[in-house]
């Protein structure tokens, strides 16, 4: 079988035939028509022929409840097929279809109840990734989802509106259950987000983006492959699970709602015509002013929501672009669209009350090649490393020493259960961005930042690095929150 990349320069080679027969064809008409009383209806176009694949959007969840403050979703967890490059078929994992999941829509104050069916022939699990709820609804490992196996958890929502994600939690099985496509998003909407007039039009200005980084063998499968430094970097990155994506968009303002959803691999974004970012949300919601970005530094399991004005682009194609890697080309039609703003006020940010004295614990990271511990230890399922007060708010100082045979140094510190504030990084004030609520953090080696995180929540929890590989060979502890 040709390897992938024959197979993309064939496909390359098609797309400018075709796209020289039709010029050809055109110009034969038109000489036709100099000799014809009849000409081409002034309203005839012809529709520009775009380089890549369209952009999937993800779709709607259903809520199959008619009370508006109670929703009902069905995921099932499930084996699927895709079509990544033309003619070749890759086995996938996926929530109701067969790559990734549909996007579950929630409002702050709303009761959630979830019925998770595993079709797998394995384990499985679905973590609400940065949803604050109980250790019992949080689908780490100890929910376990056995084959044929239901799983119900209910909660009600009960934080600002923010872009979140889930993804299977399995111990020792994370990487490659995200690897082969489990993963979908979550918005919360609340009154505050609806009375922003930011553009919120789903699919068409206000657009999910999921980026992760993939590799392929040579019969198109997912080619999952760990040495001793890690999981290999992806040579294919993926949008929404779209190859080469594209996105026609209108001339207005656009909110893109960035998951970096790889494993192991941390992105830095920007566009290559210069265009700021305006970052309007972190992980657990809006900022309290937008922020003027010239790029976005986004370490796995991490969100971010920006706008981009498009409404006076002086060229047709914009591209967001990670380093020197074309990630998604949008399209700039000749078509205006919805008055939106970008507002100088976000929403206010209510601080975490901390009392004098706190209670503070420290969080030592540190890896040699795919293999890490926290505080010296190994997870283990057995074994409670940390107990919590409920509502007490405390100190969490995180440190990173990096690790050996390891690029990048640094790691990804995510907490289940809460919403956290960073309070300082390596002795001063965080940086503009990360003064919003966050559940994950990138701490680089030599580096110390220190979080108020408390919990409203009891149950059993997880703290680890979100590198999912370093998560599945140690890098985690858990702790209990009790009154």
């Amino acid at each position: 079988m040709k390897n992938l990349t024959t197979k993309k320069t064939e496909k390359l080679h098609r797309h400018y035939l075709v796209h020289y027969f039709v010029v050809f064809v055109l110009i034969g008409m038109l000489f036709l028509l100099q000799g014809c009383d009849t000409a081409m209806p002034a309203t005839t176009t012809v529709e520009p022929m775009r380089d890549g694949n369209p952009l999937a959007i993800p779709a709607l969840l259903e809520d199959q409840n008619p009370d508006p403050d109670v929703a009902d979703f069905e995921l099932n967890v499930q084996v699927g097929e895709m079509e990544f490059f033309p003619g070749v078929t890759t086995t996938t994992l996926g929530y109701n279809g067969n790559y990734l999941g549909p996007l579950l829509k929630m409002r702050r104050g709303q009761q959630i109840n979830v019925t998770v069916t595993n079709q797998l022939n394995e384990m499985t699990t679905v973590h609400w990734h940065g949803m604050e709820l109980s250790g019992e609804a949080d689908g780490g490992p100890h929910q376990p989802i056995q084959p044929g196996e239901k799983w119900q958890p209910s909660f009600v929502v009960d934080q600002p509106a923010a872009t979140l994600w889930f993804h299977p939690h399995p111990n020792h099985m994370t990487g490659p259950q995200v690897y082969y496509g489990l993963a979908g998003l979550v918005y919360i909407e609340d009154e505050v987000s609806d009375n922003l007039n930011i553009p919120k039009d789903y699919g068409v200005n206000d657009i999910p983006l999921v980026v992760q980084d993939r590799n392929f063998s040579q019969n198109g499968e997912f080619l999952y492959d760990l040495d001793m430094m890690g999981l290999v970097p992806g040579d294919t990155v993926l949008v929404n699970g779209t190859v080469d994506p594209y996105l026609e968009v209108n001339r207005e303002k656009v909110r893109l709602r960035l998951l970096n959803g790889s494993n192991f691999e941390s992105f830095r974004f920007h566009l290559n015509n210069g265009e700021n970012f305006h970052q309007i949300a972190s992980d657990g919601g809006f900022l309290e002013s937008p922020l003027v970005r010239e790029s976005l530094f986004m370490a796995p399991g991490e969100r971010v929501e920006v706008i981009v004005d498009f409404s006076e682009v002086q060229r047709e194609t914009v591209i967001l672009m990670a380093g020197d890697y074309e990630i998604l080309t949008f399209y700039v039609k000749d078509v205006a669209g919805q008055d939106t703003e970008i507002p100088e006020t976000l929403t206010i940010i209510p601080d975490i009350p901390l009392e004098e004295n706190p209670t503070t614990r420290l969080f030592v990271l540190e890896s040699m090649g795919i293999r890490g511990t926290i505080n010296g230890k190994v997870f283990n399922m057995e074994r409670i490393d940390e107990e919590v007060p409920l509502g007490e708010t405390e100190l969490w100082v995180i440190r990173s020493r990096g690790g050996m045979m390891m690029q990048p140094d640094g790691h990804p510190f995510h907490v289940h259960g809460t919403q956290f504030q960073v309070v300082s990084r390596n002795g001063n004030a965080p940086p503009p961005e990360e003064r919003g609520y966050k559940d994950t953090v990138f701490v680089n080696a030599g580096e110390e930042v220190v979080v108020k995180v408390r919990f409203q929540y009891e149950g059993l929890f997880m703290y680890h690095c979100h590198m999912l590989e370093h998560e599945d060979n140690g890098m985690m502890g858990q702790f209990v929150v009790s009154p």
